[in-house]
């Protein structure tokens, strides 16, 4: 078999099985991503794409050399290794688990409430409608629950954040990002719309331009599932990510996948440093 027949064969190699042979762990909330040792990778069908670094390509050949940081040769050999001459076949996506939000826990909120209030400067007046409709509540770490919601608003997963010393943030398990979102206010509506990498900087640009309705990709995400089919429902999108290396990469991918969305940076790290903090 000559190097062309041997290339042939094993660009079909599924992406899933280079990045779990290559120790990558399966995001738990979207399925099109990974973590790597070169960045987070998304994946879609034999196409790859590291947001960190805007780098990309198309088949194992590809992902190898990239990952590994071997050249056409090398990768060769290092799939040859892994998958000789036998069929391929198609590695099984690993399992997702069921959504599992944490509990209500009523006793901790209010010391949620004083993190929000107090910490993070966002108006009651944005938060009680929230605690109010149950997109927002404590769980018993007392953590702030901010509920994502799918079409039906039916819940589809959750960010967490911390509001003791310890500075936390995360996820709830089984959340699925590419199903919803946390939006506020929660109607849709045709104002404009902006798009920001958390639920607190959400309520927070909010706060700030009340005419806008402002969502949270939770995380600086440049192509959320939800995207495509929202962009037709608002008169301008903007993509209000943090003023910071990330922010602007990921930004400027958005853009390039969706040339209607324009930027609106904020004039700080991020919205909410923007309210508690002042221009």
């Amino acid at each position: 078999m000559n190097w062309r027949e041997r290339a042939q064969r094993l660009r079909t190699v599924p992406l899933v099985s280079v990045l779990q042979l290559s120790g990558a762990q399966a995001d738990r909330c979207d399925p099109r991503k990974w973590h790597t040792g070169r960045g987070v990778l998304s994946v879609t069908g034999t196409q790859f794409m590291n947001w960190n670094c805007g780098r990309g390509g198309g088949g194992a050949i590809d992902l190898v050399m990239h990952l590994h940081q071997l050249g056409f040769g090398q990768a060769l050999e290092w799939l040859e290794s892994h998958f000789g001459t036998a069929p391929i076949v198609a590695a099984s996506p690993p399992p997702r688990p069921a959504l599992s939000l944490p509990p209500p826990c009523p006793e901790h909120l209010a010391a949620v409430r004083r993190y929000l209030l107090q910490e993070r400067r966002l108006p009651a007046a944005l938060l009680e409608p929230l605690v109010g409709s149950g997109s927002l509540y404590a769980d018993a770490r007392a953590n702030a629950v901010f509920v994502l919601r799918g079409k039906l608003q039916e819940p589809v997963g959750a960010e967490l954040r911390g509001t003791t010393a310890v500075a936390w943030r995360g996820m709830a398990s089984g959340s699925r990002k590419d199903r919803g979102l946390f939006a506020i206010p929660a109607v849709s509506l045709l104002a404009a719309t902006v798009l920001c990498e958390s639920a607190i900087d959400a309520i927070s640009c909010h706060a700030l331009y009340p005419q806008y309705r402002c969502l949270s990709t939770a995380g600086a995400r440049p192509n959320p599932a939800w995207l495509p089919d929202l962009l037709g429902q608002a008169r301008q999108f903007y993509c209000g990510f943090d003023h910071d290396d990330t922010g602007e990469a990921m930004a400027r991918s958005m853009m390039t996948l969706y040339p209607a969305i324009q930027r609106l940076r904020p004039s700080r790290k991020d919205w909410n440093d923007v309210l508690r903090l002042g221009t």
